[in-house]
């Protein structure tokens, strides 16, 4: 929003590692229990095994965010993503089992509200799993709108453990509530009234949290709900006329009425962290799987990698998986250096699940028929049934893109209309001119600034650095400066009506979005030590999202009311019009050639996933062929050559193999290096298959 990034400042800005400790829990404990874990079989039995569970709370897995002085492992933003991210590539109800006790909910709203006695009670049981929480928040009348919730409890007196108190009478109907089957503690979100003033002299207080043991009376908690058949716990949670003590409100007679504070204040957090992590996770499992099958799967006689119509969802993917990475490790590396990235965390919630649906159905295409035959061997049933779960919660990315990542950007990261708000408010005549009249000079800069880049193709933008890397520096620098002067002819021109106009405020969004994205990308970049093998990654990404941005930017310019302020703009923005060209060829090329021959980019972009051994009839089995038939590649292009020289005649592999031995063109060992390779090609392209009674029993 200032038209003018900092870039040294973004480069400079450390994330935070891992410290030795979290490394070590990353690569044994969340290693164990990816190990232990059968998606199909968790599937088929609709809940993980006893023995996972039992793990997960022995470990401390439900106790990630949780203080060690509290018994948890107190572990960083860093660390959290690092195992939500593992854990995802691996079985999506395991990732989803761990991450929502880790994210908004009982134990973080203790950690920074609770009362001492609150902590003290619960965090310790919350961090060794004796006790599973939820948060119960949305309802049938509120799901979005989650602050206009019917859910409601009235200050009375009422009868607790044999004596009169004064205590909450709840009714409440929620619905979506991940953890409900079997939580022992339930955080509720509801309207407090007091109409009696037993508290005092208001009577609507407003938004509060409680935390409500399972064994209430009254409480109807246990049934499931059924989310695109992914068996994580899932279900309703309801009360009527159910009589708690104050002192269930989160923080004490203190935190009633100030739930929707805690809740805002605390979902940056978790909304940085939790799905971005889980995208992520998707995006790598389908990179890694889908640049190995595109080798190992052969037809005319060649890998399929090596057809175009397969090179550019493959190296979409693989794009992807770039800057989601980046993405995300700037969220979180904002999140632990005690900042509450509320922008950021909606932008990466919204564009990384997008995505991860991208990447999920690419790879599906690549994969064919061998993604759409479900069983054990199957990489792809579960995340392709759960993409529009993610979707979907933590502020459907409908909501997020229209609505909250422009608004709220709006506000708290210009540069004036915050305290230009702030000073109408309170009534501060001075302090409003301060920031009126800054904000004229900041929008006549960016003007000039904006037409000066554009006239120029951004080669007046300055570069934190030289070389390869500089030309991307400087168009994002030129498209800040317009993102920043289109953002003030809308707000100018539409005022509080910009709200309204969602079409333009998802482009804006958009546009927003994509310049971080490319922004962090080049951080990724830089901080991975602006290594030549990715560049064609960061080319790929950087290219991506600036037509991204331009495209939304005219489209916003396009469409607004006020034709001339439009024409305008226009003017000082896009002087030649639409000048960003789409990805080449060459450019899709290089990054799916990068991601199939390079291992060591292949290994980069899917650092952060588990990565089974051979005896995984999935993603383990692939792996190991896709390994073994690379080893075999030398051997195997001896016979083609001499079928190319008319030595040979042209058979299938195994016939071509045989002939080449007795030719003397292959030795032994070389045969049998093709032979192994072949035997595990064709046992990883088979699919599944049930007899009769089988299929009956599968769900």
């Amino acid at each position: 929003f200032s038209g003018k990034p900092d870039w040294q400042k973004l480069l400079d800005f450390e994330i935070k590692p891992l410290s030795e400790e979290e490394q070590a829990f990353l690569d044994g404990p969340t290693e164990d229990l990816c190990q232990m874990l059968d998606d199909w079989q968790i599937n088929q039995d609709r809940d993980l095994p006893p023995e996972v569970w039992a793990f997960i709370k022995d470990q401390g897995f439900f106790g990630i965010i949780i203080p060690k002085e509290f018994g948890g492992l107190g572990y960083s933003a860093h660390a959290h993503s690092a195992v939500v991210v593992k854990l995802s590539s691996r079985s999506v109800t395991a990732a989803v089992t761990v991450m929502v006790p880790n994210s908004l909910g009982p134990g973080e709203l203790l950690v920074h509200y609770g009362t001492e006695a609150q902590k003290d009670h619960y965090l310790p049981r919350l961090a060794r799993g004796q006790d599973i929480p939820c948060f119960a928040l949305t309802e049938p009348g509120a799901g979005s709108d989650a602050a206009n919730g019917r859910s409601q409890g009235i200050v009375c007196k009422g009868m607790w453990d044999g004596e009169e108190i004064t205590g909450i009478r709840l009714t409440f109907n929620k619905r979506y509530i991940t953890l409900a089957p079997v939580a022992t503690v339930i955080g509720l979100a509801f309207r407090l009234f007091d109409p009696e003033h037993l508290l005092g002299e208001e009577e609507d207080i407003g938004i509060t949290c409680a935390l409500i043991p399972r064994d209430t009376p009254g409480l109807n908690i246990g049934n499931r709900h059924d989310p695109m058949g992914v068996p994580f716990q899932n279900g309703p949670v309801f009360g009527d006329d159910v009589f708690v003590p104050l002192d269930y409100i989160i923080g004490g007679r203190e935190g009633a009425g100030n739930g929707w504070r805690m809740l805002m204040e605390s979902l940056a957090a978790g909304r940085s962290i939790s799905l971005p992590s889980q995208s992520l996770g998707a995006a790598e499992l389908a990179c890694r799987s889908t640049s190995a099958y595109a080798t190992v799967r052969e037809q005319f006689g060649m890998p399929i990698g090596k057809f175009e119509g397969v090179r550019e969802p493959l190296a979409r993917i693989a794009g992807h998986a770039y800057f989601m990475n980046a993405g995300r490790r700037l969220a979180f590396g904002a999140v632990d250096a005690g900042e509450k990235p509320s922008v950021i965390s909606a932008v990466v919630k919204a564009y990384l699940t997008e995505g991860s649906r991208l990447c999920i159905n690419d790879a599906m295409d690549i994969h064919a028929g061998a993604a759409i035959c479900r069983g054990p061997g199957n990489i792809f049933t579960r995340p392709y049934d759960a993409m529009p779960i993610g979707i979907t919660v933590e502020g459907a990315n409908i909501l997020t893109r229209s609505l909250i990542v422009f608004g709220q950007g709006a506000i708290r990261c210009h540069p004036f209309v915050l305290d230009e708000m702030q000073a109408i408010t309170g009534g501060d005549l001075k302090a409003f001119d301060a920031a009126f009249f800054g904000h004229i000079g900041h929008i006549a800069n960016n003007a000039a600034r904006a037409f000066a880049l554009g006239m120029t193709g951004g080669g007046l933008a300055s570069s934190p650095l030289p070389g390869f890397e500089a030309r991307h520096y400087k168009d994002l620098s030129r498209f800040s400066a317009v993102f920043a002067l289109i953002s003030d002819v809308a707000l100018g021109t539409l005022g509080g009506a910009l709200k309204r106009k969602e079409y333009l405020s998802g482009r804006l969004s958009d546009a927003f979005a994509w310049i971080f994205l490319a922004s962090a990308t080049l951080k990724h970049f830089h901080d991975n030590g602006r290594p030549q093998n990715q560049r064609a990654l960061l080319d790929w990404t950087c290219t991506h999202a600036l037509l991204e941005t331009e495209r939304a930017l005219l489209g916003v310019l396009a469409n607004l009311p006020n034709r001339f302020a439009a024409g305008v703009a226009k003017l000082l923005t896009f002087p030649f019009g639409a000048t960003r060209a789409a990805l080449t060829d060459r450019q899709i090329d290089a990054v799916a050639e990068a991601v199939t021959t390079d291992m060591d980019v292949r290994d980069t972009l899917t650092a952060d996933i588990f990565i089974p051994g051979p005896a995984d009839p999935g993603l383990g089995a692939l792996e190991h062929a896709f390994r073994r038939i690379l080893d075999a590649a030398p051997a195997r292009a001896k016979p083609d050559k001499a079928r190319r020289d008319g030595r040979l005649a042209k058979d299938h592999v195994s016939a071509m193999t045989t002939a080449a031995l007795d030719a003397g063109i292959l030795s032994s060992t070389e045969g049998e290096l093709i032979a192994e390779a072949e035997r595990l090609r064709d046992a990883v392209i088979q699919v599944s298959n049930f007899d009769p009674d089988e299929y009956d029993q599968l769900r």
